[in-house]
Protein backbone atom coordinates (compact mmCIF):
# COMPACT_ATOMS: atom_id res chain seq x y z
CA UNK A 1 0.00 0.00 0.00
CA UNK A 2 1.20 3.50 -0.80
CA UNK A 3 2.49 5.14 2.41
CA UNK A 4 1.33 8.57 1.28
CA UNK A 5 -2.24 7.28 1.00
CA UNK A 6 -1.94 5.41 4.27
CA UNK A 7 -0.96 8.54 6.20
CA UNK A 8 -3.85 10.74 5.08
CA UNK A 9 -6.15 12.23 7.75
CA UNK A 10 -8.98 9.97 8.79
CA UNK A 11 -12.75 10.28 9.24
CA UNK A 12 -14.46 7.63 11.38
CA UNK A 13 -18.03 6.60 10.57
CA UNK A 14 -19.79 5.52 13.78
CA UNK A 15 -19.29 6.31 17.45
CA UNK A 16 -20.15 3.09 19.28
CA UNK A 17 -17.96 0.46 20.90
CA UNK A 18 -16.41 -0.86 17.68
CA UNK A 19 -15.39 2.66 16.67
CA UNK A 20 -13.94 3.31 20.13
CA UNK A 21 -11.50 0.41 19.73
CA UNK A 22 -10.48 1.76 16.33
CA UNK A 23 -9.91 5.25 17.70
CA UNK A 24 -7.85 3.84 20.57
CA UNK A 25 -5.64 1.99 18.06
CA UNK A 26 -5.24 5.10 15.91
CA UNK A 27 -4.44 7.40 18.84
CA UNK A 28 -1.70 5.03 19.94
CA UNK A 29 -0.33 5.22 16.39
CA UNK A 30 -0.56 9.03 16.48
CA UNK A 31 -2.80 9.11 13.41
CA UNK A 32 -4.70 12.28 12.60
CA UNK A 33 -8.47 11.85 13.08
CA UNK A 34 -10.26 14.91 11.74
CA UNK A 35 -13.85 13.85 12.50
CA UNK A 36 -16.18 11.23 13.88
CA UNK A 37 -19.59 10.87 12.26
CA UNK A 38 -22.21 9.68 14.75
CA UNK A 39 -25.89 10.58 15.30
CA UNK A 40 -25.65 9.41 18.92
CA UNK A 41 -24.40 11.24 22.00
CA UNK A 42 -20.85 9.93 22.42
CA UNK A 43 -19.62 12.48 24.95
CA UNK A 44 -19.35 9.81 27.66
CA UNK A 45 -16.70 7.92 25.70
CA UNK A 46 -13.45 9.58 26.77
CA UNK A 47 -11.52 7.98 23.91
CA UNK A 48 -13.20 10.46 21.54
CA UNK A 49 -12.09 13.57 23.44
CA UNK A 50 -10.43 16.21 21.28
CA UNK A 51 -12.02 14.98 18.04
CA UNK A 52 -14.71 16.90 16.14
CA UNK A 53 -18.03 15.03 16.07
CA UNK A 54 -20.70 15.49 13.39
CA UNK A 55 -24.15 13.94 13.57
CA UNK A 56 -24.97 13.52 9.87
CA UNK A 57 -23.30 11.27 7.30
CA UNK A 58 -23.49 14.10 4.77
CA UNK A 59 -20.92 16.00 6.82
CA UNK A 60 -18.35 13.70 5.24
CA UNK A 61 -18.78 15.65 2.03
CA UNK A 62 -17.05 18.65 3.58
CA UNK A 63 -13.88 16.58 3.06
CA UNK A 64 -12.75 15.82 -0.49
CA UNK A 65 -12.08 12.14 -1.31
CA UNK A 66 -8.51 12.96 -2.33
CA UNK A 67 -7.77 14.57 1.05
CA UNK A 68 -8.88 11.91 3.53
CA UNK A 69 -9.46 8.22 4.09
CA UNK A 70 -12.58 6.81 5.71
CA UNK A 71 -12.81 4.13 8.39
CA UNK A 72 -16.08 2.33 8.95
CA UNK A 73 -16.50 2.11 12.72
CA UNK A 74 -19.94 0.49 12.60
CA UNK A 75 -19.88 -2.91 14.27
CA UNK A 76 -20.82 -6.06 12.35
CA UNK A 77 -23.76 -8.19 13.44
CA UNK A 78 -25.23 -11.37 11.88
CA UNK A 79 -27.61 -10.59 9.01
CA UNK A 80 -27.08 -6.82 9.31
CA UNK A 81 -26.35 -4.94 6.09
CA UNK A 82 -25.81 -1.49 7.59
CA UNK A 83 -22.03 -1.57 7.49
CA UNK A 84 -21.99 -3.05 3.99
CA UNK A 85 -24.39 -0.46 2.57
CA UNK A 86 -22.49 2.45 4.15
CA UNK A 87 -19.28 1.29 2.51
CA UNK A 88 -20.87 0.89 -0.91
CA UNK A 89 -22.45 4.34 -0.73
CA UNK A 90 -19.23 6.19 0.02
CA UNK A 91 -17.18 4.11 -2.41
CA UNK A 92 -19.60 5.23 -5.15
CA UNK A 93 -18.91 8.81 -4.04
CA UNK A 94 -15.19 8.26 -4.68
CA UNK A 95 -13.96 7.74 -1.11
CA UNK A 96 -11.43 5.11 -0.11
CA UNK A 97 -11.23 3.20 3.16
CA UNK A 98 -8.14 2.84 5.33
CA UNK A 99 -6.70 -0.50 6.41
CA UNK A 100 -5.77 -0.53 10.10
CA UNK A 101 -3.63 -2.96 12.09
CA UNK A 102 -3.19 -2.69 15.86
CA UNK A 103 0.43 -2.42 16.95
CA UNK A 104 0.19 -5.54 19.10
CA UNK A 105 -1.38 -7.71 16.40
CA UNK A 106 0.92 -10.01 14.43
CA UNK A 107 0.49 -9.95 10.68
CA UNK A 108 2.97 -12.01 8.68
CA UNK A 109 4.77 -10.05 5.97
CA UNK A 110 3.66 -12.91 3.71
CA UNK A 111 -0.03 -12.23 4.29
CA UNK A 112 -2.06 -9.93 2.02
CA UNK A 113 -4.65 -7.42 3.27
CA UNK A 114 -7.08 -5.69 0.95
CA UNK A 115 -8.52 -2.18 1.41
CA UNK A 116 -10.48 -1.41 4.56
CA UNK A 117 -9.40 -4.45 6.58
CA UNK A 118 -9.42 -3.90 10.36
CA UNK A 119 -7.17 -6.00 12.60
CA UNK A 120 -7.64 -5.57 16.35
CA UNK A 121 -5.24 -6.11 19.28
CA UNK A 122 -3.79 -9.55 19.85
CA UNK A 123 -4.84 -10.99 16.50
CA UNK A 124 -2.49 -13.36 14.66
CA UNK A 125 -2.42 -13.57 10.86
CA UNK A 126 -0.11 -16.28 9.55
CA UNK A 127 1.77 -16.57 6.21
CA UNK A 128 -0.10 -17.18 2.99
CA UNK A 129 -3.32 -15.63 4.29
CA UNK A 130 -5.47 -13.37 2.10
CA UNK A 131 -7.91 -11.07 3.91
CA UNK A 132 -10.65 -9.66 1.66
CA UNK A 133 -11.68 -6.01 1.57
CA UNK A 134 -13.44 -4.51 4.61
CA UNK A 135 -13.12 -7.65 6.70
CA UNK A 136 -12.93 -7.27 10.49
CA UNK A 137 -10.44 -9.41 12.42
CA UNK A 138 -11.39 -8.83 16.03
CA UNK A 139 -9.46 -9.09 19.29
CA UNK A 140 -7.28 -12.21 19.70
CA UNK A 141 -8.50 -13.90 16.54
CA UNK A 142 -6.14 -16.51 15.08
CA UNK A 143 -6.03 -16.91 11.29
CA UNK A 144 -3.70 -19.75 10.43
CA UNK A 145 -1.58 -20.28 7.30
CA UNK A 146 -2.99 -20.16 3.77
CA UNK A 147 -6.49 -19.06 4.75
CA UNK A 148 -8.51 -17.00 2.27
CA UNK A 149 -11.23 -14.76 3.72
CA UNK A 150 -13.74 -13.05 1.43
CA UNK A 151 -14.80 -9.42 1.50
CA UNK A 152 -16.90 -8.08 4.37
CA UNK A 153 -16.27 -11.00 6.69
CA UNK A 154 -16.59 -10.36 10.43
CA UNK A 155 -14.45 -12.59 12.65
CA UNK A 156 -15.42 -12.09 16.31
CA UNK A 157 -13.11 -12.08 19.37
CA UNK A 158 -11.22 -15.26 20.10
CA UNK A 159 -12.29 -17.16 16.97
CA UNK A 160 -9.80 -19.56 15.39
CA UNK A 161 -9.67 -20.38 11.69
CA UNK A 162 -7.27 -23.21 10.95
CA UNK A 163 -5.05 -23.63 7.94
CA UNK A 164 -6.21 -23.61 4.31
CA UNK A 165 -9.81 -22.62 5.02
CA UNK A 166 -11.75 -20.45 2.61
CA UNK A 167 -14.72 -18.16 3.14
CA UNK A 168 -16.78 -16.27 0.59
CA UNK A 169 -18.07 -12.72 1.12
CA UNK A 170 -20.10 -11.43 4.10
CA UNK A 171 -19.48 -14.40 6.39
CA UNK A 172 -19.96 -13.86 10.15
CA UNK A 173 -17.97 -15.99 12.62
CA UNK A 174 -18.91 -15.56 16.28
CA UNK A 175 -16.77 -15.24 19.38
CA UNK A 176 -14.76 -18.32 20.29
CA UNK A 177 -15.83 -20.30 17.22
CA UNK A 178 -13.36 -22.78 15.76
CA UNK A 179 -13.14 -23.69 12.08
CA UNK A 180 -10.93 -26.74 11.50
CA UNK A 181 -8.53 -27.00 8.57
CA UNK A 182 -9.57 -27.16 4.90
CA UNK A 183 -13.16 -25.98 5.48
CA UNK A 184 -15.06 -23.85 2.96
CA UNK A 185 -17.81 -21.46 4.10
CA UNK A 186 -20.28 -20.00 1.62
CA UNK A 187 -21.36 -16.38 1.29
CA UNK A 188 -23.47 -14.81 4.07
CA UNK A 189 -23.17 -17.89 6.27
CA UNK A 190 -23.28 -17.35 10.03
CA UNK A 191 -21.18 -19.27 12.54
CA UNK A 192 -22.45 -18.47 16.04
CA UNK A 193 -20.35 -18.11 19.19
CA UNK A 194 -18.38 -21.18 20.35
CA UNK A 195 -19.47 -23.32 17.39
CA UNK A 196 -17.12 -25.97 16.05
CA UNK A 197 -17.15 -26.15 12.25
CA UNK A 198 -15.93 -29.49 10.95
CA UNK A 199 -17.68 -29.64 7.56
CA UNK A 200 -18.21 -27.28 4.64
CA UNK A 201 -20.97 -24.71 5.12
CA UNK A 202 -23.30 -23.68 2.29
CA UNK A 203 -24.22 -20.04 1.56
CA UNK A 204 -26.59 -18.47 4.12
CA UNK A 205 -26.48 -21.46 6.47
CA UNK A 206 -26.24 -20.89 10.21
CA UNK A 207 -24.21 -22.99 12.62
CA UNK A 208 -24.95 -23.01 16.36
CA UNK A 209 -22.71 -24.41 19.09
CA UNK A 210 -25.32 -26.88 20.39
CA UNK A 211 -27.91 -27.20 17.64
CA UNK A 212 -25.97 -27.98 14.49
CA UNK A 213 -26.61 -26.44 11.07
CA UNK A 214 -29.81 -24.50 10.42
CA UNK A 215 -30.75 -23.13 7.00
Amino acid sequence: MNDNLQRKPLVIIGGGGHASVIVDILKRQKREIVAIISPDDITQRKVYSGIDVFSNDNEIFRFQPKDIRLINGIGALPDSEVRYKVNLYFEKMGYCFETIVADNAYVSPFAFLEEGVQIFPGAIIQPGTHIGAHTIINTRVVIEHDVSLGAYNAISPGAIICGQCKTEERVFIGAGAIVIQNIEIGSRATIMANALVAENIHPQQKVYASRGIVR
